[in-house]
């Protein structure tokens, strides 16, 4: 019996979900299971991928992205601020 001998980790399956997003090393060498990871889980990355500042952390892989923006109201040609909040699925990779 060698005591030396080193464990062997199983290959995890991964996959490069493109648009230039480097897959994290969390995902490779981690253990975690989340179906909705688009890294691990079956799930791809579609749609517009948007820029907000977040808010809340709260939930559980969930979180809430502010995103400020401009609306013009042509009486007053002016803008005026508004802001969405979109609730987000965050992996824990």
């Amino acid at each position: 019996r060698a005591t030396n001998a080193k464990k062997v980790k199983p290959m995890r399956w991964v996959k490069n979900v493109g648009l230039g997003i480097k897959t994290p090393d969390a995902a490779i060498e981690g253990t975690y299971v989340d179906k909705k990871c688009p890294f691990t889980g079956n799930v791809s990355i579609r749609g517009k991928i948007i820029k907000g500042l977040v808010i809340s952390t709260k939930m559980k892989r969930t979180i809430v992205v502010r995103r400020d923006y401009l609306h013009y109201i042509t009486k007053y040609r002016r803008f005026e601020k508004r802001h969405k909040n979109i609730h987000a699925h965050c992996s824990p990779a």
